[in-house]
């Protein structure tokens, strides 16, 4: 998604006609299905004026320009981008950040890497601008052909202007020599150097052949996006496998920063990572946890749902996998055992450590989220409340925090970090926000649905399923297909064969496999079970089909959702549960955001499917 595109000539004439703050908006709206934040409309306004006085400062003339490009896979923008040949003869592709930050509104943070930024409402930590622009460059680099073309490829230069910064502040925090490898690399502008802008970009771009290079980028094809479960092996034994952007690398930089801190302090800390579905979370936990074993730290990783521990001890091998641990596996260890303990999938945390399991002796009544804060010098949490899909899931920022405090842990050894861009769902973060807002979860501006991502209502179960096989064929394991807890779960024949138990007319077809449940997302064998949320959470894939059960429908008379209990197989979910709806609320939303590319539904009951179908066209 390019939101503008055309000469620098003509770019310059529309700043100057005062025209291009509103075809940015005209063209966002047409995107986007909604209108631009008043925020960002007066920053096209102010920074992008600044910017038509460097380009006339280099006199460039035969060059292309992008403004707000989307990158792939994701929901995250590049302010500007430009094209053209360099002195050196060689094609020269741009990047370049805007701020607006004056000096007084950004302070030096303890963290390596980051720094805080007053926004006159909210202060936030953040990454260091260079940083920042930093992770897109390589961004281009890891998803667009172009730059694979090892005899032909481009220059790629990345940098950052802040143009109400001044650089002889008394503090010019960006500035600092503790930046220097990053500004090194990819330098930032102040206000004072508008000039020296000009020089940089006449430098790369003053030998014209813009729309040859524009065209190269533009038509370059795009690589297929990460899947984590393919890269984990090498995560953890290897290397760091993907590159993070914008929010992922504040939370990942605080949490290096505290983690090498444990030697030098006694004093325990909590990070707390949340967001929604395919935000990162898990992909920042595993970078972490690799970074970390990688320098000789003692480091654990622990989730409360079984499919998605197991399938990763299978994928690191027998060594790395015993790393890989349950929320109650850490009842009998003394304090502070474990330098740093890494909890995904947090809000899954439970009251205690006992289950139907725990013998009589070994029960004990400490709050769960006690046990993990009190066993490790840091622990980090990654977690989204509205995953929540059972009442004895408990885990919440305001419970960990209030857990932390409660055990002396100081406000200024708790950070609190939100990712919002968004990397799965076609980068949709509008998806997510139409689904909320169709399920009633949340209200947002951005409720209207974004047609970037797939989303298909079938009438015929076995059609869907046809299509579901069909992109399953393209990519292996790319497809599956899940369902609401509607139907009896049967443990295998005696002959190893599966019960159909996901009955609808004429389509039958076996739930996941009981003895091996586990295997579901990345065997071959889970093409044809029909998966439970309860081993979809956690997981993604390319195209997702969902059976949207009769347990909770849409009632049009009341204009609200309903949950139906009597058709409902989850006993542990719907006994004594004052907050059903909530529950079965949460199941189908993650059930709708395990893909990247499509959903594919298919509703039992029409007032539920209609409720969908006249949202999609609101």
């Amino acid at each position: 998604m390019r939101l503008y595109e055309d000469t620098v000539y003509e770019f310059k004439r529309d700043v100057q006609a005062n025209k291009l703050a509103d075809k940015l908006a005209t063209n966002f709206k047409t995107y986007y299905n909604r209108e631009a934040g008043v925020r960002e409309y007066r920053s096209w306004q102010q920074s992008l004026n600044f910017l038509k006085n460097s380009l006339e400062m280099a006199d460039l003339v035969d060059n292309q320009i992008i403004i707000e490009y989307e990158l792939p896979y994701s929901s995250c923008r590049i302010d500007a981008i430009l094209f053209g040949k360099g002195n050196n003869g060689k094609d020269n592709v741009i990047v370049i950040e805007l701020k607006q930050w004056s000096s007084e509104n950004v302070y030096d943070c303890e963290t390596e890497g980051n720094i805080i930024v007053n926004y006159g409402t909210f202060t936030k930590e953040q990454a260091h601008p260079s940083i920042q622009v930093q992770g897109y460059h390589y961004d281009l680099k890891d998803f667009l052909e172009l730059f694979s073309d090892v005899n032909n490829s481009p220059d790629l230069n990345s940098c950052v202007y802040a143009h109400n910064y001044s650089k002889y502040a008394e503090e010019p925090v960006l500035f600092l020599s503790k930046f220097s490898e990053a500004t090194e690399s990819f330098p930032i502008f102040a206000k004072e150097d508008c000039e020296e802008l000009g020089k940089f970009l006449k430098d790369k771009l003053s030998q014209g052949n813009g729309l040859e290079v524009f065209n190269r980028f533009t038509l370059s094809p795009i690589k297929p996006s990460k899947r984590l479960l393919d890269h984990t092996n090498k995560m953890i034994n290897e290397q760091q496998m993907f590159n993070l952007i914008d929010d992922q690398i504040a939370a990942y930089n605080s949490i290096m920063h505290k983690a090498k801190k444990l030697s030098k302090i006694k004093d325990k800390s909590v990070v707390i990572v949340k967001g929604g579905p395919g935000t990162g979370k898990s992909v920042i936990a595993l970078e972490v946890m690799g970074e970390l074993l990688r320098q000789g730290k003692t480091v654990f990783h622990a989730t409360g749902a079984n499919a998605f521990t197991n399938t990763l001890r299978h994928i690191v091998g027998t060594r790395a996998g015993k790393l890989f641990k349950f929320f109650n596996s850490f009842t009998n260890l003394e304090p502070n055992s474990i330098d740093v303990l890494i909890c995904d999938e947090a809000h899954r945390i439970r009251e205690t450590s006992n289950n139907r399991y725990t013998k009589k002796a070994d029960r004990r009544e400490i709050p769960q989220i006690e046990e993990l804060i009190y066993i490790s010098k840091l622990s980090i949490y990654f977690l989204d409340e509205n995953q929540v899909v059972r009442p004895n899931e408990i885990g919440s920022v305001a419970l960990i925090k209030e857990t932390a405090k409660k055990l002396g842990i100081k406000d200024e050894n708790i950070a609190e970090f939100e990712l919002k861009t968004q990397f799965r769902c076609s980068g949709s973060d509008a998806y997510l926000q139409w689904i909320d807002d169709t399920l009633d979860i949340s209200k947002s501006d951005l409720s209207s649905y974004d047609h970037k991502m797939e989303f298909r209502i079938f009438d015929d179960l076995n059609e869907m399923m046809g299509e579901i096989r069909k992109r399953n064929g393209e990519k292996k394991n790319s497809a599956r297909i899940t369902a609401g807890f509607c139907w009896p779960w049967s443990p295998p024949n005696r002959d190893g064969t599966l019960v159909n138990d996901v009955v609808v007319g004429d389509f039958k077809m076996p739930w996941e496999n009981k003895g091996s449940f586990w295997k579901w997302a990345t065997d071959n064998s889970g093409m044809e079970q029909v998966g439970t949320v309860y081993t979809a959470q956690g997981f993604e894939f390319d195209y997702i089909g969902v059976i949207f059960g009769k347990d909770l429908i849409y009632n049009p008379k009341s204009s609200s959702w309903e949950a139906h209990p009597e058709n409902s197989y989850d006993t542990q979910v719907k006994r004594n549960n004052s907050e059903l709806v909530r529950h079965f609320k949460n199941v189908y939303r993650t059930l709708l955001s395990r893909a990247h590319k499509g959903v594919y539904i298919y509703f039992m009951d029409k007032d539920t499917e209609n409720h969908f179908r006249n949202n999609i066209f609101y």
